[in-house]
């Protein structure tokens, strides 16, 4: 059974994560993201110390990175090799 609360939160973090109804927590996070995938060189200090008054710890910040520098990796080799989504996965909205 659908969760239609949930489906509304999805699409809405989809839509536009800066609009969605995030917690401090995860908007800190996807600040954190988006400023480590599109301005790597722009990272300072400021930038771990709002993840660790959010809560985050040392591993925490780590994990956190880590993952984003992975799927910054790999979406840039798939996009170098012209990788085409699965035939299976559904357009967003449809």
């Amino acid at each position: 059974m659908q969760d239609p609360d949930r489906d509304l939160f999805v699409h809405a973090l989809v839509r536009d994560w800066r609009t969605a109804p995030l917690s401090g927590t995860d908007l800190a996070l996807c600040q954190f993201a988006e400023k480590l995938t599109r301005s790597p060189g722009a990272m300072a200090q400021a930038d771990l110390e709002e993840l660790r008054a959010q809560g985050f710890d040392d591993r925490a910040i780590h994990d956190t990175v880590q993952v984003i520098g992975y799927f910054n990796y790999i979406n840039r080799v798939a996009d170098a090799l012209g990788v085409e989504p699965e035939d299976f996965i559904k357009p967003w909205g449809k």
